[in-house]
């Protein structure tokens, strides 16, 4: 799946998205309970760490393939996943589960 030339990866066995890039992985560690999924940690390579366009967009690549192919409801428990969500409110507040602000 690509979203701005951003392929991720849904490794279910280590339960996290990946992207693999020239400078390292770039993962997003997840938990899934019921029908939600619990996004736990961010982890971006260091010499990306200060790319806001590249977390952005690996966000968007994960938040595409949760709604298109698992259709889960998403709890991010990460501060800069959270982020992500408050910043794009609009395009992501149908995900969350009913209760859960951001």
């Amino acid at each position: 799946m690509e979203t701005n030339m951003i392929e991720v990866t849904d490794n279910a066995f280590l339960r996290q998205y990946e992207c693999q890039q020239d400078a390292g992985m770039a993962k997003i560690e997840y938990a899934q309970q019921e029908r939600k999924i619990f996004l736990t940690k961010l982890i971006i390579p260091e010499t990306l760490e200060d790319s806001v366009e590249f977390r952005e967009n690996f966000l968007k690549a994960v938040f595409a393939d949760i709604r298109d192919n698992k259709k889960l409801k998403v709890v991010p428990t990460h501060p800069k996943i959270a982020g992500f969500v408050r910043k794009h409110r609009n395009d992501y507040k149908e995900m969350l589960p009913v209760g859960i602000s951001i």
